[in-house]
């Protein structure tokens, strides 16, 4: 018994001294791909590539619908809706609203389950970029490390260029220019108030709703968006 307990220490000690060493490894790869992209447009991300494989099971001809589109021709309506439905105070943090995340936590505890979250615009951005979609500890972790990069190699028009670029906007539908043509049949750089603050609305569960879909939940969160819109700071 001692015995296997002994090789068991050893193991778990190995694994614990390689993770380690792997580590500073992984997290300058992280750092290099984002000081490229700090100046280049990413072809893909993780998330959209997840998501092409998940589609091409059912259809192996299935292809994603995106186009990258400068910062400048993106509607300033899809900026301020955006920021102001996910991130209200995007240009004054440093990748974490913790003010939220306190107010999430404590929301959580009295539900005695997870029914919020306080992602920031940056968090969100390092998950699509390079993570999976599972919640331990370790992805979030990861994700914070990530966050940091981010907000230490970009400022804050290139993070929200990049967030804009690759949200997912509908089932296969990705960035503001392919969504904007998808649900609206118009360029991003023509979003009117009400169709940004109905983009914005349907980020949290983007593959629910149908084109241009009205519920009486997204008229509410439509109409509180655009209110939020006329004080939203954007860079």
């Amino acid at each position: 018994m001692l015995r296997k307990l002994r090789r068991a220490w050893r193991i778990t000690l190995f694994l614990l001294l390689a993770l380690l060493a792997v580590l500073p490894v992984v997290n300058a790869w992280y750092y290099a791909q984002i000081l490229w992209w700090a100046q280049h447009a990413p072809e893909s991300t993780a998330f959209m590539e997840r998501r092409l494989e998940h589609m091409r099971e059912a259809n192996p001809k299935a292809r994603l619908q995106h186009q990258w589109v400068p910062y400048a021709r993106i509607a300033g309506t899809l900026k301020r809706a955006v920021v102001a439905a996910e991130d209200a105070k995007f240009l004054d943090h440093e990748g974490f609203d913790w003010e939220a995340i306190q107010k999430a936590i404590e929301k959580n505890e009295r539900r005695g389950k997870v029914v919020a979250g306080a992602s920031t615009i940056s968090q969100q951005l390092a998950k699509n970029l390079f993570l999976s979609g599972d919640r331990s500890w370790l992805r979030k972790g990861r994700e914070a490390v990530i966050t940091a990069m981010l907000e230490h190699a970009m400022d804050k028009r290139r993070i929200l260029e990049l967030y804009l670029n690759f949200a997912e906007w509908g089932d296969g539908v990705f960035g503001a220019e392919a969504a904007a043509r998808y649900h609206f049949g118009v360029p991003a750089a023509r979003l009117d108030a009400e169709q940004a603050a109905w983009l914005a609305a349907i980020l949290p569960s983007p593959r629910r709703y149908a084109r241009g879909a009205r519920t009486e939940y997204l008229e509410g969160r439509i109409a509180t968006i655009r209110r939020r819109m006329e004080t939203a700071q954007i860079p």
